[in-house]
């Protein structure tokens, strides 16, 4: 009998139970785990640390979890002996928790790069990777854009004018800001990038600048990628969009400025949000945001659930205290948009 390629891969079986055993600790991290399958001490370490935080936050939200179910799928494999492997990994997960009688789901997808070797006759992981993160430092974009007004010097920008797509330095369209629609494209897309827009390797603010715009939040082309909120694409192989519609900290500097068009109120609390508002994440509470989310549905107990991409989430619990990027410094901006432009 001829072993197809699967059945030559024992190696997988230490893949399947580390998903089973994820799934055991969103649920119950108190009921120990059966069998020690990852030995990457520095994962240990911060994995227990994650867990120990969301037991006290689940109780906190007064949730009480169902049930996980994580799909694995091998998205490639970078190297494959008889003694070691190394593997990317796309992790789709699905929680279900319970909160005042109300049952929620909430869908993550990561990825993770895996590194299995053989121990006799079994096989152990022994270096976890987060491939994709809501951490990262600012984009090269906004890094020069800061370094250039710290020089106080205006960047250097050619405009490029394309009156049959925006009006250069106008506002595209003005009327009410239907929030469904934003939160119904958010939920179309939230696991995937629309084929009509260039998707980044840190993509959420890409992805929220997209719902707004399908919500009818009006374009400010400009053509300098310092000023307005703006996108075109790649046009004759240069990259034509806007800062602030692609980088976190440069979406917020814009809605803090901006006094028509796209625009914003700041509001204290989340519970002040609606539908298709936004909230952006300071992770070091250093003054520079790295993540942006859309707000997508509410919890039982009222509060805002979000969308975003780069770790693409749907109603996910907005203080994202279950990301390995949260910590005590963590600080949020909860941001309003109005009704009408």
């Amino acid at each position: 009998m001829v072993k197809t390629k699967e059945a030559q891969r024992p190696w997988k079986n230490a893949l399947y139970t580390y998903v089973d055993q994820y799934n055991q600790s969103r649920v119950d991290y108190g009921s120990g785990l059966r069998e020690q399958i990852v030995t990457d001490l520095d994962y240990l370490m911060e994995r227990g640390e994650r867990q120990f935080r969301i037991q006290a936050w689940y109780a906190e939200r007064e949730v009480t979890p169902q049930k996980s179910e994580t799909r694995a799928k091998l998205h490639r494999i970078l190297r494959e002996t008889e003694d070691d492997v190394v593997a990317d990994v796309r992790l789709h997960t699905v929680f279900f928790y319970e909160k005042r009688g109300v049952t929620h789901r909430e869908d993550t997808i990561s990825q993770e790069r895996l590194t299995v070797v053989r121990d006799g006759d079994a096989w152990l992981i022994v270096g976890v990777e987060r491939i994709e993160d809501e951490r990262h430092p600012l984009n090269e974009p906004d890094r020069e854009f800061n370094a250039h007004h710290e020089a106080s010097g205006p960047v250097p920008s050619i405009p490029l004018i394309n009156n049959g797509v925006y009006a250069a330095g106008t506002h595209s369209r003005t009327g009410r800001y239907e929030r469904e629609a934003a939160a119904s494209y958010a939920d179309k897309w939230w696991d995937s990038g629309n084929p009509e827009f260039t998707t980044f390797a840190v993509d959420c603010t890409n992805y929220i600048s997209q719902c707004l715009f399908a919500g009818k939040a009006p374009i400010h082309y400009t053509g300098k990628r310092e000023t307005g909120w703006w996108y075109k694409g790649y046009v004759n192989s240069r990259e034509w969009w806007s800062y602030s519609w692609a980088v976190s900290n440069s979406f917020a500097r814009y809605l803090n400025t901006s006094t028509s068009g796209l625009r914003a109120e700041m509001v204290e609390r989340p519970e002040q949000l609606m539908l298709g508002d936004v909230i952006v994440y300071d992770w070091d509470g250093d003054g520079a945001f790295q993540h942006s989310t859309i707000v997508t549905a509410f919890d039982a107990g009222g509060m805002p659930l979000v969308n975003a991409h780069t770790v693409s989430s749907k109603h996910r619990y907005w203080d994202y205290r279950d990301s390995y990027a949260w910590n005590d410094n963590t600080v949020y901006r909860f941001y309003h948009i109005p009704d009408y432009f």
